[in-house]
């Protein structure tokens, strides 16, 4: 199961949703607008900003390996630069963060200027599709729940691979659909996503063999999205009088709906979550 329609497709809706005010304004409220993925929770109350904030600390270790202050990393699908940040401050290496988004770059990188970081993090608005760069350039690549958005992942995942140098790794999260699981049956949930289905642990990993990685692994937290969606969706109901000050009528509605949804996609086993990653021989 991968998701496949065309690229232009899934960007077009990821764009749209990203570059919305009341989008931005549910991430930064909700999410804290650092780190806007699934977080790995200490304990069921915990902040969602904390849990993401852990989640990227867990895939910044599959990487630390390869990154110090003569690395470089690309960060696919980097939305507001919370994973750039925290790689650049805790290993002193360059990172390219590429990301559709206008709106979230403009505000990752007055962040990052703000915080001393901007010669450490190029903020690039592009494709992952179609990655700038030339073949071999990094010794890591990264992304944080970006491929679920894609129309076309055996080519982000291509292109992923042919950056990285030798021995270079990647390393990344995504939502993703338990296998066997049909279409039609997370098809209320992923309809904002702008794609028709997701992809399977075993879609990564067979594709990521093909391509020639090695050790490919995947580090399951699956049984954290349950507590990921409850925590967002109580959080939104909880607060939407608040939120009703930065947020229009009709998207907070929309959270109140979907957010339940995948929550009980979660509890229903229909979902796997976690860390897939590999490195180039």
């Amino acid at each position: 199961m991968t998701g496949r329609s065309t690229p232009r497709s899934g960007e077009d809706a990821t764009r749209e949703y990203y570059d919305s005010s009341d989008v931005d304004a549910f991430y930064d409220a909700v999410w804290g607008g650092e780190d806007i993925h699934t977080g790995i929770y200490a304990h069921p109350g915990e902040a969602v900003a904390d849990a993401s904030r852990r989640t990227v600390d867990r895939l910044a270790d599959r990487l630390a390996h390869r990154l110090g202050p003569d690395s470089t990393v690309l960060d696919l699908g980097s939305g507001y630069g919370g994973t750039a940040r925290r790689l650049a401050g805790r290993f002193g290496c360059r990172v390219v963060a590429l990301n559709l988004s206008a709106a979230q770059n403009e505000r990752h990188r007055a962040v990052n200027a703000a915080r001393g970081l901007d010669g450490l993090i190029d903020v690039v608005t592009g494709s992952f599709h179609d990655v700038p760069c030339p073949d071999g350039s990094f010794d890591a690549v990264c992304s944080l729940e970006a491929f679920c958005h894609s129309g076309d992942r055996p080519r982000v995942l291509s292109e992923a691979v042919r950056v990285l140098k030798p021995k270079g790794a990647l390393a990344f999260t995504d939502i993703m659909a338990a296998e066997d699981v049909p279409a039609e049956a997370l098809r209320p949930a992923v309809s904002r996503l702008g794609v028709d289905a997701l992809a399977t642990v075993a879609f990564y990993r067979e594709r990521l063999a093909e391509l020639g990685l090695a050790g490919t692994g995947f580090d399951d937290h699956s049984g954290q999205l349950v507590t990921h969606y409850d925590r967002l969706t109580g959080e939104t109901a909880a607060r939407t009088a608040e939120l009703g000050g930065r947020i229009g009528a009709a998207y907070l509605t929309h959270l109140n709906e979907n957010l339940p949804v995948w929550a009980d996609a979660a509890r229903r086993g229909l979902l796997r979550w976690g860390i897939l990653h590999g490195s180039r021989p």
